[in-house]
């Protein structure tokens, strides 16, 4: 059976109609769940109606190609652990990034031994090479550094923004050659600039932008996706790539504007570093006049307070630590305490990660709030329980002109009456500064791992407190 030409127009309307439906669904927690299920349905539908469409005229290396991505598909997802998202992330944009760069070419080469080639032709193939090209070596670096087989620290050098601007210039003069010529030399020099000021880009991003990096490359996926549906006459990839284009650069807007910082300033500043080596904890907290304290005084704080905020941070994730929180929660709120959430929009390494986590262990929505809900609720809270955080509570954003971070908007929790902050060393946070928050009188440090931690709280509170 083979779908009219009309018949798929209809389909790829409905598609793109739950495609926008699903964005819609997607910008609040309680509408997420639907919003994913209207994006499988649309792309659902998608899917089957381009295979019934006339251009398909070989199901062969289709069916093989949709079954091992399948089974790869399923496995990755059953193993993935959610500290493992973001890199997943970049992985998958990779992938576009490189489906547009090999349908371009493929489509370039089929076309000349076709002779139906043409000025705009070449032109939507260059545009797919080079936004794919720099897609895939740009996300497979944000892979690396998310992984841990590159260094996270910013890889910086002498004249960096020169060669950068020398091979985005060279890039783009040999995209108009090609599509003046058609030249198969100027496509493979363009394609191999493309690919190595993928590179060049994301290198000297540091480990505090990634989040925004994660959200730009998914825009650059976007685009290149809809690259690609000019190529191929396809309107819904370029409805797709479009809407994923835009949602992700205004996304990246976003978490920018949540940082005081401009989209530039992250791709081309290198902010950020690898925290360096393990450190003693309790000398080092001592040596530098931070009080520890043990989990017995954090619980006494807690059993006895009207209202405890919990501000949780990529140190949660690493420890898997968001079960347990539920449990502290539950115990608290047993005890007549009110127990909300403190979200950061750059918290975790990727937008929403906190979100998803917290989601993850069943905390209610209405329990978790954004920074500019929660920020006039610290004065009056008697505790604030920050677990793996670092950055996005630093005053020195607000206080320290010098510092790297001033001007980014904070989750202001020294504003409490005591705060316990869960670390497992002294180290800073992504961006390598100093927490001036660790030095506050009303502030002590538990270390340990955060979910050891925690589930020690939820015992003492479960065998009375103190």
């Amino acid at each position: 059976m083979t779908l009219s030409v009309n018949l798929q127009a209809v389909a790829y309307l409905v598609s793109a109609v739950l495609f926008i439906l699903a964005l819609k669904g997607l910008t609040h927690p309680a509408s997420a769940r639907r919003g994913n299920l209207y994006g499988m349905l649309g792309m659902l539908i998608a899917v089957v109606a381009t295979l019934m469409g006339d251009q398909v005229q070989s199901y062969g290396f289709i069916i093989v190609g949709m079954t091992l991505g399948a089974i790869i598909g399923v496995i990755v997802a059953l193993r993935i652990q959610m500290t493992a998202m973001p890199q997943l992330v970049a992985a998958l944009h990779s992938f576009v990034g490189m489906a547009a760069v090999m349908v371009a070419i493929g489509t370039f080469l089929t076309k000349r031994g076709a002779g139906e080639l043409n000025a705009l032709l070449m032109g939507e193939i260059s545009a797919g090479v080079v936004i794919g090209a720099i897609t895939f070596t740009g996300s497979v670096i944000a892979f690396g550094k998310l992984q841990g087989l590159l260094s996270g620290s910013p890889v910086k050098f002498k004249g960096q923004h020169l060669l950068n601007a020398l091979l985005g210039i060279a890039t783009l003069a040999l995209a108009v050659h090609f599509a003046m010529t058609g030249s198969l030399i100027s496509l493979t020099l363009m394609t191999l600039l493309a690919f190595t000021l993928g590179v060049t880009l994301i290198i000297p991003i540091g480990g505090a932008d990634m989040p925004v990096i994660i959200s730009m490359l998914n825009s650059y996926s976007g685009w290149a996706a809809a690259a690609t549906g000019f190529t191929l006459h396809n309107n819904l990839l370029i409805i797709v790539g479009a809407l994923v284009g835009c949602s992700g650069a205004i996304l990246s807007y976003i978490m920018c504007k949540a940082m005081n910082r401009s989209i530039l300033n992250v791709v081309f500043g290198g902010f950020g570093s690898d925290s360096g080596g393990a450190e003693s904890a309790g000398a080092v907290a001592a040596e530098k006049g931070v009080k520890s304290a043990a989990v017995e005084d954090a619980v006494y704080w807690m059993e006895d307070a009207n209202r405890v905020i919990i501000i949780p941070g990529y140190g949660m994730a690493v420890a898997q630590a968001q079960h347990a929180l539920k449990e502290l929660m539950e115990l608290l709120e047993a005890r007549g305490v009110e127990v909300k959430f403190g979200i950061h929009p750059v918290a975790g390494r990727m937008p929403g990660h906190m979100n998803v986590l917290l989601a993850e262990a069943d905390i209610p929505y209405d329990r978790v709030l954004e920074m500019d809900e929660i920020n006039p609720d610290f004065p009056s809270t008697d505790v604030v329980l920050v677990v793996g955080a670092n950055d996005v509570v630093n005053p020195a954003a607000k206080d320290d002109k010098t510092s790297p971070i001033y001007g980014m908007p904070i989750l202001e929790a020294g504003r409490a009456r005591q705060v316990y902050f869960l670390k497992r060393s002294m180290r800073p946070g992504y961006s390598g500064v100093d927490n001036l928050l660790f030095y506050q009188e009303n502030t002590s440090l538990v270390f340990g791992d955060a979910k050891d931690t925690i589930e020690g709280m939820n015992s003492a509170l479960k065998g009375g407190g103190h």
